[in-house]
């Protein structure tokens, strides 16, 4: 699984008009999934992105997660995260998983993430196309591949 992890001072996801999902102080998840990524990866990404200290506490240092500053996330699919882009112009994709194993497997980690984060999330919506908002607090924006755990 790859996921761009974004601190958020407010997001939102739109789809055909409407506000499907809106936050403020927190994180804007986006997830690409793989075939090969298993119920490992999606406890091992969850815990990290939970635990990760990128909220500053008194001394304006990046000390404090998201669970302390009770902060709220939305998880949005995006299977461009797995884009190669070594030959030509045109990306392939052919690492993203089809809908029949992805579709799962994102559940699963919306319901992974909520179960650490002791809270509901928003969502997008797996496959629509969707308008995603976000003002980055910092910026502050981090990678993380479950197949690369450096």
């Amino acid at each position: 699984m790859k996921a761009v992890i974004q601190r958020v001072a407010q997001s939102s996801v739109t789809i055909e008009g409407e506000v499907v999902a809106s936050i403020q102080k927190g994180l804007l998840i986006l997830v690409g999934i793989e075939e090969a990524d298993t119920k490992e990866d999606i406890e091992w990404l969850s815990s990290k992105i939970v635990n990760l200290r990128i909220f500053a506490d008194e001394n304006s240092i990046m000390n404090l997660s998201v669970k302390e500053v009770n902060g709220d996330a939305i998880i949005v699919s995006q299977f461009t995260l797995h884009a190669s882009t070594k030959k030509g112009n045109r990306p392939s994709y052919i690492k993203a998983t089809k809908p029949d194993i992805a579709i799962p497997l994102y559940e699963q980690f919306i319901q992974q993430f909520e179960k650490d984060l002791e809270k509901r999330v928003q969502t997008g919506q797996f496959g629509a196309d969707m308008k995603v908002s976000l003002i980055n607090d910092g910026p502050v924006t981090i990678l993380i591949d479950t197949k690369n755990k450096e």
